[in-house]
């Protein structure tokens, strides 16, 4: 039986829930209790989920002011306050500083503005719905915390949340809401997969030697899965989590030890 974090019917908004992470955190969330509110850019699967949860479901594309505004409306009717938002939602490519293709720094900055600008953008439309006791988690990365070449974009977008996360925990603070981020290591999903394959491209090297080289890095050397990090969310949400703010909780099986 999962541990009760007292998240019974408090409401959260997960954005890029339609797989990944963000999947495994509606279901954890929804296993507490909690009514959930599912965003993600495509209906890939997002609605079935939210059937599936008995939760509410839109599909925004977090770039549009407009969307992001009916959203918090939505919010705003259904329930009127917001006590959870998961900002997961994110983009992962590579960006090597060699590519002089035309096109590469706007692959650059989407990055920047899908991983950061939208996460503000949601958040500040939210605002006045999060009541004194509300937390507001962002994903980041331990690539918020290290370089990564070939990365760059995706690197800084991460390092740019860790220091979001640290300047709207003091910003937010006087109004009773924490901000603290979590920074995921290698997790299993599509995404971290592509990475890794595109990480062995560069090199020369087969994607079960870059694997084993990662695994290798880790105090725990077992690739970590989604599931095994939606506690830590939970335990940001809740009350359990009071004295924390500003912080950057590393999940990593000790590959970064903050």
């Amino acid at each position: 039986m999962a541990a009760d974090h007292g998240l019974q019917g408090k409401t959260v908004l997960i954005t890029g829930a339609a797989g990944g992470i963000g999947q495994a955190l509606a279901r954890a969330f929804a296993a507490q209790g909690a009514r959930l509110m599912l965003l993600d850019r495509a209906d890939t699967g997002l609605h079935a989920l939210a059937t599936e949860l008995g939760a509410t479901a839109a599909v925004c594309d977090l770039g549009d002011g407009a969307q992001v505004a009916a959203v918090a409306a939505q919010v705003r009717e259904r329930w009127g306050t917001l006590d959870v938002l998961v900002n997961n939602a994110g983009t992962e490519y590579p960006t090597p500083l060699d590519d002089a293709a035309p096109e590469s720094m706007t692959r650059w900055a989407g990055l920047l503005d899908n991983n950061v600008t939208a996460m503000v953008r949601l958040t500040q439309a939210l605002l006045p719905l999060l009541p004194r006791g509300a937390s507001v988690i962002n994903q980041s990365s331990i690539w918020g915390r290290i370089g990564v070449a070939g990365f760059s974009a995706y690197a800084a977008s991460k390092h740019a949340v860790v220091g979001l996360t640290r300047s709207l925990a003091l910003e937010l603070g006087p109004r009773g809401i924490r901000v603290n981020a979590v920074c995921p290591g290698w997790i299993r999903t599509e995404a971290a997969m592509r990475s890794l394959t595109a990480m062995a491209h560069e090199q020369g090297r087969s994607e079960a030697e870059v694997e084993r080289e990662i695994l290798a890095r880790q105090a725990v050397p077992e690739m970590l899965s989604p599931a095994d990090i939606a506690g830590v969310f939970l335990f940001l949400a809740s009350s359990e989590s009071r004295s924390l703010t500003g912080q950057s909780l590393v999940a990593s099986h000790g590959e970064v030890m903050a």
